[in-house]
């Protein structure tokens, strides 16, 4: 049996972190997300599906986006299951409840694991939803899967781990399972772990959102070698021992784009920019020793017409011949030692400021003029 599992679309994300025009493209980039997934399906020929919620961002979901996922789906014409998480949470008049979903999609409504037997493939798929933004408990404390010789599998949206305000799933709640895959989502990194006999994975997001989510992104395919007969015999050790097929996950790419840090040399920063154009998000530290900010405007204009999207952050430093200085017995070595104090004791996000400080502060005691690009 093989299975496409996939989560955290965030459909309908504002990605307010972008210019209007760009951030339309790449909602419209993100509503192709169910039918670029359904391709990967078709293509490894897969049984059924698994989506772990955090399909939709929020309450606010356009109806064209609702119907380009159902229409999707639909495509499959294989079994498909939404287990919905934390943003996308199950109630009267969420998506979920009031848009005709094909025949062949099953959406779980409760908070309670609820199971969907599949006797075609010989299998039981066990789900829950969210149905408020938070929960605190564990929505598979308790369950143990039958050793009836059939594959039972987990869809659930949650966090790995003893607490949480996201459903957390103890890792002893996973090994008692006895599922032989659970297929998470929360999570937006690809991620996997054994419980016991029970291997449990989060897929992560099919496409990053910020530069909190770098690199590529995509979905998991997940191959379960048929379970044996309870009772069978079958080597000491192994998985067949409680009739639990193996199973293995292969991450595939599906993302359009991907987010992207790099960092480069203020002095040869354009010996950094590709000769073409990139399809991707990328932000630019630049480093390197200058007296002066680098006028991150100017080398912006140069970066933008090579990327989808680019931004620069100034990672300079002051020269060290002027940290030299720091020993002089003079109002500029009292500077100097003053905000090298400050710098050596400051969370990263504050180095910034502090050392656009430095440079202002020196620029007034060496009476030059205002140093702002």
């Amino acid at each position: 049996m093989k299975l496409l599992h996939a989560a955290d679309f965030h459909l309908d994300s504002p990605l307010s972190g972008l210019p209007p025009e760009k951030s339309a493209q790449r909602r419209r980039e993100l509503r192709d997300i169910p039918a670029r997934l359904a391709e990967l399906a078709k293509v490894e020929q897969v049984d059924l599906v698994l989506l772990p919620g955090d399909l939709f961002d929020g309450e606010r979901v356009y109806p064209e986006t609702v119907r380009a996922l159902a229409a999707a789906l639909e495509a499959l014409a294989v079994p498909v299951f939404i287990a919905p998480g934390n943003h996308d949470y199950y109630h009267g008049r969420s998506p979920y409840a009031g848009a005709d979903w094909p025949g062949n999609v099953h959406i779980f409504t409760a908070p309670g694991l609820q199971a969907f037997e599949l006797p075609a493939l010989n299998c039981v798929v066990h789900g829950c939803a969210f149905t408020a933004p938070h929960r605190e408990d564990d929505p598979i404390s308790g369950f143990t899967a039958p050793a009836d010789g059939r594959t039972h599998l987990l869809c659930v949206h949650g966090e790995v781990g003893l607490t949480g305000n996201y459903a957390p799933i103890g890792p002893k709640s996973l090994e008692r399972s006895g599922a032989a895959y659970a297929a998470l989502g929360h999570v937006h990194a690809a991620n996997s772990g054994q419980a016991g006999r029970t291997l449990w994975a989060y897929p992560g997001c099919p496409e990053g959102r910020g530069f909190d989510e770098l690199g590529p992104k995509g979905a998991l395919i997940v191959s379960l070698d048929a379970p044996a007969q309870f009772g069978a015999a079958s080597p000491e050790g192994s998985p067949m021992d409680l009739g639990l097929p193996p199973a293995a996950a292969r991450f595939v790419p599906v993302c359009r784009r991907q987010y992207r840090i790099e960092t480069a040399e203020v002095h040869s920063f354009t010996d950094a920019l590709p000769p073409g154009e990139s399809p991707d998000l990328v932000r630019f530290l630049l480093t390197g020793e200058s007296r002066r900010p680098p006028d991150l405007a100017a080398l912006t204009a140069l970066a933008a017409p090579r990327f989808f999207y680019a931004e620069l952050r100034d990672r300079t430093t002051l020269p060290t011949d002027l940290w030299a200085r720091a020993g002089e017995d003079s109002l500029t070595g009292l500077f100097l030692r003053e905000m090298r104090a400050r710098l050596d004791g400051a969370e990263e996000d504050e180095k910034d400021k502090l050392l656009l400080a430095a440079r202002f502060g020196l620029a007034a005691l060496e009476g030059g003029e205002d140093i702002r690009p």
